[in-house]
């Protein structure tokens, strides 16, 4: 038996090519989107048992912009809970984070 020509095997080998180049993603935490921060601000808020009302609106804003997109009323929302967090921040530093205050900031501008 005579030996096989091996270059029909290396014709199909596929030739290497460098790898495109990783691009930086920005992290996670950097840029806090709307609905993460509302389901925070809601899980706070209930964790905290304060202003029921506001929860439950909250809550029925979150399920609206997840609908349509449309974050006006979750933004007014958030507006309000923003203000009765800082207060509670003051009297209580450790039930509510520093950085849920800078990401409603963030959010709600």
């Amino acid at each position: 038996m005579a030996k096989a020509k091996t270059t029909k095997a290396k014709a199909e080998t596929p030739k290497k090519t460098s790898a495109p180049k990783k691009t930086v993603a920005a992290k996670s935490s950097a840029l806090p989107t709307l609905e993460t921060v509302s389901t925070h601000v809601h899980s706070v808020l209930e964790k905290l048992q304060v202003a029921p009302a506001l929860r439950n609106d909250i809550e029925w804003c979150l399920g609206s912009y997840r609908h349509d997109h449309n974050p006006a009323g979750l933004l007014e929302k958030l507006n309000e809970a923003k203000k009765i967090l800082e207060t509670l921040k003051k009297e209580k530093p450790k039930a509510v984070t520093a950085k849920l205050i800078s990401d409603l900031q963030k959010v709600t501008k």
